[in-house]
């Protein structure tokens, strides 16, 4: 087999390029993550409006805060696991762009959800009712 030959196998085992329009499986958990950690930012965002306004029905703005957390963390989870999965950089159809989306929005939703619950605390508790 000649050099050339080589080459040519070498060339053509190479995988196509991936357009910036293309959803590759990276760029799909990158949206997925980043949904998720959007989610928990609204319900963060919920239950500190709830919080704030001092609403003797605790129950919901409580369950808004924690579901802030939970979705947070998860999209932080899943956009840092799609960062450290990449092995590229931005454009080559990884993701990491969009992982490092997540793991910002995720983690601000993990604060706004604990700056909730936080004030929920601090909240005297209502009166029982009769």
């Amino acid at each position: 087999m000649s050099v050339r030959d080589l080459l040519a196998a070498h060339v053509l085992a190479q995988p196509d390029p991936v357009s910036a329009y293309s959803l590759t499986t990276g760029r799909l958990w990158s949206v997925v993550a980043a949904l998720v950690g959007l989610v928990g930012v609204a319900a963060g965002g919920f239950a500190l409006v709830r919080s704030r306004a001092g609403r003797t029905g605790g129950g919901a703005a409580r369950k808004g805060a924690v579901t802030a957390l939970v979705t947070g963390a998860a999209g932080a989870v899943i956009g840092g696991w799609v960062v450290a999965a990449a092995e590229g950089g931005p454009g080559t159809g990884y993701g990491i762009v969009g992982g490092y989306l997540a793991l910002v929005v995720g983690l601000g939703a993990v604060a706004v959800g604990g700056l909730a619950l936080a004030r929920l605390r601090r909240q005297p508790a209502p009166p029982p009712r009769s």
